[in-house]
């Protein structure tokens, strides 16, 4: 015990609160900032050990990361004279053990608190973190509901000496701490059978145990009991709980099946995420009577019934009979059901373009997926299958959309427009499209799409030919795009990022004039019988609107939250079939962890917390990291990430999307590109002062895109890709830092991506894709001579066009299909021998680590890689189905 005035660091210990097996936890006053908070302090036999002390160290600051309403906030961790303590969130209240222990809970309370506590768990589990030790004592109830407590602890306590095993069991005491070395981590009325049985936990064992909280909370009772600990392990291994609704009679069937689920022997027959469950229990909670009422509950509304009718006049009787015949016959409200949709295995859907299309009937789904092999295809999957299927020849696509009669799905790549059958066939080219910005299929066979991603409208028959523009140029630097066909077949929406009205026109294809509907960032969807559908601020929004008359009703009304939206590209993460189907990826972007590997592919570290990162750079000496990070709006800034204490400082502010730093050569300063929302000369070069301080230097300005990509190591010049209005490819040009002038260096009618210099100066490597193919090549610097193409066979989509390095002088890394290679280059007099390429970082993807997207960057100070590795590891943000999405409108 440790006396009030006990100081351990900045706490001093105001009074004890309580122990437990994980330790005794005070009262106590942060004297920084004058707040209560709750310590707990660490039993010596888990402190002792380094092992277990590291770990634990690791694991807290994951832990501390979560942010959630009801998870009790961990704000430190210390140790003070070889005591260990935590440092959590302060909370008045009782724990749902207490509560408990006077009986079960009313309904209504039962699925606020379980709704709660899956909300909780969801949250963790979207960022790898599995509590493994939820149980009531771990629930505490305050005024603003529930707070989880431990989250995440036992699993930095575990010891890592040996495994759990049912032969320890036997021999430990019932009053002896379940989380010590040598036996299972838990409560055992809470654990699941793949925890007694030493196997590892994952989200689905949460859900177990959540659903032994939802029983005792119903009931009053645990799930599962035995006279000893044998009997107590056997029970849970076996046996089935006594139905909810037979030991609470007034509780509806729904909830039955709902803890049923949870409770499977099974961890793949339970409910897969925590998402889900609290989906049911909403839906339970909103169904109120209509949800279901138990048999015992039913008989007697029989017998009343029939009581009422023998004492009832004639005439009632036979008005009340055609009222029920009535009700009877009235269709019954369809009610709103959602639910997670699984991606094939092995694949994560595209973030950067539009990846869903539900088909016109809403039967089936395509998916743009990028597969494990690093190629990225078109996926089709029936709603009423557990299956998706790849389309054959479709390797590189985006923007699928489907034609009125669901038989074609048409989509974009290699440059091109193309088309096939959704069943699977040959793939047939449409026509040409430089760099597609999406497309609808009108009933009369006409696409209307956006070949390039500046410029206008075009169309084209769908059995294939030329394309003629569809209205007039837009002008430099504007874009039309993401069209969709209104139902009379005339009349489109599409996206405009025009300066002076940036949002949703409507365009009469007969007069060729386009008119204003609706300020917005992104696209909109026409929904039948009369809904406009589109993203604001990460909600999906519905708003009444006449296809007549052209004119939106009323005020928007959110149908979604946290839906996928990428600014750059106006893409929302969504697809409707009319009021029944709603598609939607969830996300703002998906967080990714900064990890450091070795050369052979080894995680040796990571940095600070995950984030949506974009791409990012590390400093010349390795001390820092600017980052590309994507904010709740959609828009993206730049951050400055200290790479030894992972502490994240906001580098850049203001409006605009802030993208591609590039550190000067001393790391006094980084340059990057503003792209402003409107204006003329909408996208600027910028420098500013790596320390934060000062304003931005103006490098160049240009209604055309532009994005630094290096900078040369005498200092002296910048290149930048850009994309012409007039050619519509991307080029490389070179600014004169001193005087501001700039001048084109690799330009042609293919596109030149991503650049960078070599590390003298001598060469610079770039990427192309003039051989129909995204490939690697090195040129002289600053003079002419020859090319040298250094990959073969195309890099990886996505990851390839920035995501090469040079290591050395003489020697390049590249990622292509599922492996990363370097090569070494040799110069003999005016040539250069390129050696054979050989794999790195051994198995790839990297420990879970795919080589598409989120970026790699090698510190040559360091002589390490740093990956944004996604915290899902392979999986992507998850895909949720709402059926009957509409009905919630008829609330509103």
């Amino acid at each position: 015990m440790i006396a009030a005035g006990t100081r351990l660091g900045p706490y001093e210990i105001v009074s004890p609160l309580g122990a437990g097996g994980m330790g005794e936890v005070y009262k106590a006053r942060d004297t920084r900032l004058e707040r209560t908070v709750a310590i707990k302090v660490l039993p010596s036999h888990l402190s002792s050990s380094s092992d277990v002390r590291q770990r634990f160290e690791r694991e807290a600051k994951t832990i501390s990361a979560l942010s959630h309403p009801h998870i009790c906030a961990l704000y430190d961790v210390g140790n003070q004279d070889g005591v260990e303590y935590l440092v959590m969130e302060y909370l008045e209240g009782e724990t749902l053990a207490g509560r408990l222990a006077k009986g079960s809970l009313p309904l209504e309370q039962t699925l606020r608190y379980g709704i709660e506590i899956a909300d909780a768990l969801d949250r963790a589990h979207r960022h790898g973190i599995v509590h493994r030790d939820l149980k009531p004592g771990n629930v505490m109830l305050t005024k603003s509901g529930v707070k989880l407590l431990d989250f995440g602890l036992a699993k930095a306590m575990e010891p890592v000496t040996s495994q759990s095993s049912l032969t320890a069991l036997p021999t430990a005491a019932v009053s002896t701490p379940l989380t010590r070395e040598g036996t299972i981590l838990g409560t055992f009325q809470y654990m699941a059978p793949e925890q007694l049985e030493g196997s590892e936990a994952d989200a689905r064992t949460d859900i177990f145990a959540l659903g032994a909280v939802l029983y005792e909370m119903a009931t009053g009772r645990k799930a599962f009991s035995g006279k000893s600990q044998a009997s107590l392990i056997g029970a849970i291994l076996k046996d089935e709980p006594s139905p909810i609704s037979s030991l609470q009679p007034t509780s509806p069937p729904a909830l039955d099946r709902v803890v049923k689920t949870c409770l499977a022997k099974d961890p793949d027959e339970r409910w897969q995420s925590a998402h889900d469950v609290a989906g049911e229990l909403k839906w339970i909670s909103e169904g109120g009577s209509i949800t279901g009422i138990s048999a015992p509950v039913a008989d007697r509304r029989k017998s009343w019934e029939k009581r009422a009718w023998g004492l009832a006049a004639v005439f009632f009787a036979a008005a009340l009979l055609l009222g029920v015949g009535y009700i009877r016959r009235a269709p019954e409200r369809p009610r709103i059901l959602r639910s997670t949709l699984d991606l094939p295995p092995d694949t994560r859907l595209d973030s950067i373009n539009v990846c869903l299309a539900l088909s016109p009937d809403g039967r089936r789904l395509a998916m743009a997926a990028l597969g494990a092999d690093g190629k990225q295809r078109i996926w089709v999957r029936a709603l009423d299958s557990l299956s998706a299927q790849p389309l054959a020849g479709t390797d590189g696509a985006t923007f699928p959309f489907w034609s009125p009669d669901g038989r074609f799905i048409g989509f974009f790549a290699d440059r091109k427009l193309k088309k096939t059958e959704a069943a699977g066939g040959a793939v047939q080219t449409i026509c040409e499209a430089p760099d597609g910005r999406g497309a609808d299929w009108s009933s009369d066979g006409t696409v209307v799409f956006t070949p390039e991603a500046y410029g206008g409208l075009a169309r084209v028959a769908a059995g294939g030919g030329s394309s003629t523009p569809l209205e007039p140029d837009p002008g430099a630097g504007v874009s039309h795009r993401l069209p969709h066909f209104l139902p009379d077949g005339r009349h489109l929406l599409f996206f405009s990022t025009a300066p002076k009205e940036r949002g949703i026109y409507v365009f009469d294809l007969q007069t060729r004039k386009a008119s204003f509907l609706l300020h917005n960032e992104g696209e909109a969807h026409y929904v039948e019988p009369g809904y406009l559908a589109f993203v604001r601020e990460r909600n999906l929004m519905v708003q009444r609107f006449d296809a007549g008359s052209l004119r939106t009703i009323g005020e928007a009304t959110p149908i979604a939250e946290g839906v996928q939206f990428n600014a750059a590209r106006a893409t929302g993460g969504f697809s409707l079939a009319g009021t029944r189907l709603l598609v939607y990826q969830s996300g703002r972007g998906e967080d990714r962890q900064l990890t450091w590997l070795d050369w052979d592919g080894k995680r040796i570290g990571t940095i600070g917390e995950a984030a949506p990162f974009g791409n990012f750079k590390i400093s010349p000496d390795g001390a820092r990291i600017v980052a590309m990070i994507q904010g709740s709006d959609g828009g993206t800034d730049l951050w400055m990430i200290d790479a030894e204490r992972g502490v994240r400082t906001r580098f850049t502010f203001g409006i605009g999307n802030k993208i591609s730093p590039v550190w000067s050569p001393d790391g006094r300063q980084v340059a990057y590109a503003v792209s402003a929302r409107v204006g003329a000369r909408s996208w600027r070069l910028v420098l500013k002062d790596a320390s934060g301080t000062g304003e931005e230097q103006e490098l160049f300005s240009s209604g055309d895109p532009v994005a630094p990509v290096s900078w040369s190591p005498d200092a002296q010049t910048l290149a930048f890709r850009t994309q012409s209005s007039q050619t519509k490819s991307f080029d490389i040009w070179l600014l004169s830092v001193g005087d501001r002038k700039v001048r084109p260096f690799l330009a042609s009618s293919a596109n030149e991506f991503g650049g960078r210099f070599s590390p003298d100066g001598k060469w610079f490597a770039y990427v192309s894709d003039e051989s129909g193919k995204t490939d690697l090549y090195v040129v002289p610097y600053p003079g002419s001579g020859g090319k040298w193409q250094i990959s073969s066979g195309g890099m990886t989509p996505f990851g390839g066009l920035s995501n090469f390095a040079w290591l050395s002088n003489n020697e390049l890394t590249y990622p292509s299909g599922e492996k990363r290679y370097a090569v070494t280059l040799a110069p003999r007099g005016q040539a250069l021998e390129i050696g054979v390429p050989r794999a790195i970082l051994g198995e790839v993807p990297v420990a879970g680590i795919p080589v598409t997207g989120g970026g790699t960057e090698y510190s040559a100070s360091m002589k390490r890689f740093l990956v944004a590795a996604p915290i899902h590891g392979e999986r992507s943000a998850p895909v949720f189905l709402v059926t009957n999405w509409a009905a919630g409108l008829l609330d509103r």
